[in-house]
């Protein structure tokens, strides 16, 4: 099949890639140059926030279906930008959805738990949005674009992805395993509660969803805990033997542009319900998430 992957230079679209590729015919899309490992796909450079050029390359290709995990990902840049957060995460999806509309694709679109307030989580698909923030609505704008404008589109909410795969960019996760390793001390929200996806479950999940089923709407295909970002990071620093300090603290106390969704996580019985790559309990991400950090450190 000919499948395009937008993000990918990013944390889930270079896992869709890597799992993608030589199975399918597979374009992979990113801004500027391919920072990816070689491998059996073609790269195309495509700017979410021009309004032409993602549209252009899936033309071109003339893909079957279409992963699009591109997007304007830093919750406080998009406070301070919030047109290019519009223009990317808003206009890049409807460039996405108005190609496949145009050739007949089927398109999955990455969203996020920020699509929520945080007042009452974990939400289920069901549950009304009420993002706060330039990236939450922005976002949530997103799922609306892909939902009215390509017939045959999955919305995919994922939330606080992470990934020990090579060249992968730093997240809190990775942050943790290296700041307690130089003897850091490691500061966590003690108010925010979360749901985690593993970049390679989260992908894995996103492609079963788009080229193995005929779902259609939204749905959860982050992993299965729901916990705070202490506990996550006392989960993290565990599984990898490292001691430390995590300082809790609120978010109160730290001054944030963007707001930042408090009683938060996903529900995803729909997607253990329906897929065969289940959401993870935290250990099993975590077994995961150490073998791909011990593979790339060769330790």
């Amino acid at each position: 099949m000919r499948v395009a992957i937008t993000g990918a230079n990013g944390l889930l679209g270079g896992e869709a890639v890597a799992q993608a590729a030589g199975a399918h015919e597979v374009l992979a899309i990113g801004r500027g140059p391919c920072r990816l490992a070689p491998g059996r796909y073609a790269w195309a450079s495509a700017d979410l926030a021009d309004g032409r050029s993602l549209e252009e390359a899936l033309l071109a290709f003339r893909p079957e279906a279409v992963l699009h995990a591109g997007a304007a990902t830093d919750v406080d840049a998009c406070e301070r930008e919030p047109a290019l957060a519009w223009r990317t995460n808003v206009g890049g999806t409807e460039q996405a959805a108005r190609a496949c509309a145009a050739l007949g694709a089927r398109l999955l679109a990455v969203s996020t738990d920020y699509v929520f307030d945080g007042a009452a989580g974990p939400y289920g698909e069901d549950d009304v949005p009420n993002p706060r923030g330039a990236y939450a609505r922005t976002k949530r704008c997103g799922e609306e674009a892909a939902l009215l404008l390509a017939p045959d589109t999955v919305v995919a909410r994922v939330s606080v992805v992470y990934s020990g795969r090579p060249g992968a960019k730093a997240t809190f996760a990775t942050q943790v395993v290296e700041k307690l390793g130089r003897g850091e001390a490691v500061k966590a929200f003690s108010d925010q509660l979360v749901s985690t996806t593993l970049a390679a479950a989260g992908a894995a999940r996103c492609l079963e969803l788009l080229l193995e089923t005929g779902y259609r709407g939204v749905i959860h295909a982050c992993d299965a805990t729901v916990i705070d970002r202490v506990g996550f990071a006392r989960r993290v620093a565990e599984r990898f033997g490292l001691t430390g300090q995590i300082i809790p603290v609120k978010t109160a106390e730290v001054r944030l542009p963007a707001p930042r969704p408090l009683r938060g996580g996903l529900k995803v019985e729909r997607a253990a319900a329906l897929l065969r790559d289940k959401p993870l309990p935290l250990e099993e991400a975590l077994d995961r998430f150490h073998a791909e950090w011990t593979s790339r450190s060769g330790r």
